[in-house]
Parts: C-alpha cells; structure tokens; sequence
C-alpha cells in the first residue's frame, strides 16, 4: 500500500511539472515577443507565433485523448511530452522567424496531449473525495503560471537570453518524463484496435480551417474575402463529413454519444462560454484601464493578477467540498459569481475607481474557479473508463475554442464600433463587448440547471 501511494505521489508530481510548463509557455513567450522579433526580424509574422500554437494544440487535443482511451494513458502522455520538449529545443534555436513558426506548431502538437491526457491520468489514479482535491491543485496551475510567467519571462530577456524561455522547459520536461514514465503502472489491454483515420482527418481539416479563419479574419484578410469565406466553407463541409463518419465507424475518434449524456454536455457548454468570457476579460480589462483609465501597461496588465489569486483559491475549495455538497451546487454558485461579475462589468465607465476593476476580476476569477474543477470531475464521473480520454480532452477542446471563437467575435465587433480610436469612442466599442458577455454570462445561468440533481450525481460518483 505504500508503494502503491509512493508511486502515485510520484506520478501526481511528474504530471503538476508537465502541465506547468505547457500552462507557463503562453505568458512567458508573450513577455519575449518584442526581443524575438527585433532579434529574427519577422514583426509581420509575430502573431503567427502564438496562432499557430492555439491551432495545433486545439486539433490535437481531442485527438490524443482517444488515443490515450486505445493505447494507454502513459504511452500517448510520453509521446505528447517528448514532442512538446523537442518543440522547445528546436524553439529556443530557431534562427528566423519561420523556423520558429513551424517550430511553435510541433510545440503545440505536443501541448495537445499534455492536459487533456493529465487529467484524464489523475481521474484513473484517484476517486470520489480524492479526485476533487487533487484536480483542484491541477486547476491551479494554470493561475500560477499567470502569475509568475510574465516576471520568469522578463527576467530571461532582460539578463540572459529570450531562448531560455524554451530552454527551461527542458529539465521540467526530463524530471516529468522520469517521474510518469517511472512510476505510472496501468493495466491495459493488447488488443487490435480500429483506428478511426477517416474521421481524425476530417476533424483536423474542420478544425484547422475554422480557426484559420477566426484567427486570420479580420487582420490579415477582411472577413468577407474570399479566403475567409472558403475556409469556413471548407470547415462546414469537412464538419459534416466528420459527423457522418462518426456516425457509422467501429471506434469513432469522438463518440457522438457523448454530446447525448447530459453530465457531459452541460459541463462542455460550460467550458465553452465560460472561457468566452475569461477571453473577453483578460483582453478588455488591460485595454479599459491602459486608454481609458490612463493606466501604464505593467499596471494594466497586472490588473488580472486578483483573478489569478481568485482562481485557484475557488479551484481548491470546491475540489475539496463538492463531494460533500454536490457538484452542480458548486457550478452554479460560479455561474452566480461570474454573472455578477459580468453585470459589473456592464456598469464600468469613464468614471469608475481601480477598485471597480479588481472586484470585477475577482468575481469572475472566483465563479470560473467554482464551475471548472467541479466540471472535469463530473465528466469523469459520468464517463466511461474506456472513453474517459476521449471526454476529458473534449473539455480541454471546447475550453480552447471558446477562447479563440471569443477573440475573432469581440475583435470584429470592436473594429466595427471604433473608427477614430478615440478614448470616448473605443469606450463605447469595448462597452458593446460588455454587453455580449453579459448575455453569454446569462447564458450560463440557464445550462448549468440542465445537470441532474447533486443526488444522481452523489450516486454516480459513489459508485
């Protein structure tokens, strides 16, 4: 029995390490992003380094979570880590701005297995109580890496080199790999297995081409050109094909079914608007108080550091009493929350305090920490030990393009309402976006009362 917690304490380590440097990677390449370009010379390609690593990361994420469901969670979790760490080798000596464009994409490919496949770990080494307390410390991580990723990040480019924000994650990366591959001993079975081809590469030309188009419309192309059209165009057809083939295959990349169970649909919706709105707060908040509100920009972005502190604090709490109190209590006192939020933001003008702000952030901080834990729980409650891969990384997936669809939507509706760029005009363009997050934080508040009762959900996780 020692043994056996000595070997899941190890694992459980080696997991908290890979999912803090894939959570550490976006803050800290954000705060180099000035060096790398000046050193590459490739300013015009700079948002490449960042939209190709949400593409990769978001078309592989599903993906590696069925793979992990065919071929055991320690073989695809190994695979994803060891590409994630080439992928920040091959970064950290890129010496043009291409080279690390397509060095950022096998960086991606591996971050698509590194979360989804840890938490789908975690829900087969612990159970009931134990699960929520140790997915809330997961949660946490990502705050964390917001925290200090800017100050790690700065500290690298300013006294060393911006290479070294890739180089670090090497040692992480080896002392993770000893730990998960060393001390994680699953059963699984070896038998043949039906890969669904078909269906992967249908999802990944879907996938692929619509966020090509969310992430390239409205900057490098208009959206009513021609290549916006046809990307979407594209990703419709390919989507339906992708359902079609889902429909009928032996082993389907992703299940229909699991859309059909609503333990697990609510909880995907949730991730989706939730992270919309989280998208619309950290880029509004620093805008709001950087033009309107004559902040210098270390202030403005530090602005969102209350709702990283309220993250984790929520994150934690409802890991460790949701067994006690029910699930759904706890996702919808954050829907609750993070409305409230929501509904303090609409009031935000010219005139409001600093104060305003951070009771905003950490409201919203606070609510998304009540609904996430207490969600990827209840996915993995509710789903099958054979499919647990598959509905954890779906979780990830719609988390991932809530963000992205949210960006495309609000920058497109501020570029829309702002013509002059002056403080009064873009206040009313960013308040036109605090409407919209008011009404998908509205949203919410209707989907979470569509889960069962905390009394199912009690028996199914005591079962």
């Amino acid at each position: 029995m020692t043994d056996k917690k000595t070997n899941r304490a190890m694992v459980t380590a080696g997991l908290l390490a890979a999912l803090f440097i894939g959570a550490l990677d976006s803050t800290v390449v954000t705060t180099a992003t000035t060096s790398i370009a000046e050193e590459l010379e490739g300013l015009s390609l700079i948002s490449w380094i960042f939209s190709i690593y949400t593409l990769t990361t978001c078309v592989t994420t599903p993906i590696f979570g069925k793979l992990a469901d065919l071929y055991g969670r320690k073989s695809i979790f190994s695979i994803g880590l060891l590409l994630f760490l080439a992928g920040s080798v091959l970064c950290g000596a890129a010496q043009s701005m291409t080279e690390l464009i397509w060095f950022r994409a096998i960086q991606g490919i591996g971050a698509g297995a590194l979360t989804p496949v840890t938490f789908t770990i975690i829900g087969d080494l612990y159970t009931g109580q134990q699960r929520g307390k140790v997915q809330g410390v997961l949660a946490s991580m990502w705050s964390i890496a917001g925290l200090i990723g800017p100050f790690v990040g700065g500290y690298f480019v300013d006294s060393i080199s911006w290479r070294w924000i890739f180089y670090m994650n090497v040692p992480v990366s080896v002392l993770s790999f000893v730990l998960v591959f060393g001390f994680l001993h699953e059963r699984f079975s070896k038998m043949s297995k039906s890969i669904d081809y078909t269906g992967a590469l249908a999802f990944t030309v879907s996938i692929s081409c619509l966020l090509l188009a969310l992430l390239t419309g409205g900057e490098t192309y208009a959206w009513s050109s021609l290549t916006i059209v046809v990307l979407f165009a594209v990703a419709a057809v390919f989507l339906f094909a992708f359902l079609l083939v889902e429909a009928r295959a032996k082993e389907p990349m992703l299940p229909l079914g699991l859309f059909r169970e609503r333990r697990l649909t609510v909880p995907y919706l949730l991730g989706f608007f939730g992270f919309c709105i989280v998208a619309g707060v950290t880029i509004y908040i620093p805008l709001w108080t950087q033009n309107i509100m004559d902040f210098s920009a270390t202030k403005s972005g530090l602005m969102l550091m209350p709702m990283s502190l309220a993250w984790p604090i929520a994150s934690n709490i409802s890991g460790r009493y949701m067994f006690r109190i029910g699930a759904k209590k706890f996702m919808a006192l954050g829907t609750v929350v993070v409305a409230g939020g929501a509904l303090w933001l609409y009031t935000l003008d010219v005139g409001s305090s600093y104060w305003h702000v951070i009771g905003i952030v950490v409201l919203i901080g606070f609510g998304m920490g009540c609904i996430n834990t207490p969600a990827i729980v209840t996915i993995q409650n509710a789903a099958a030990v054979n499919v647990r891969g598959v509905a954890t990384s779906t979780n990830s997936f719609m988390s991932a393009l809530g963000q992205t669809v949210a960006v495309a939507v609000f920058g497109m509706l501020l570029n829309r309402a702002v013509t002059d760029n002056t403080p009064s005009q873009l206040a009313d363009g960013m308040h036109l976006i605090f409407v919209l997050i008011l009404s998908l934080a509205v949203v919410t508040l209707f989907v979470v009362y569509l889960l069962p009762s905390d009394k199912k959900a009690r028996a199914i996780e005591a079962a």
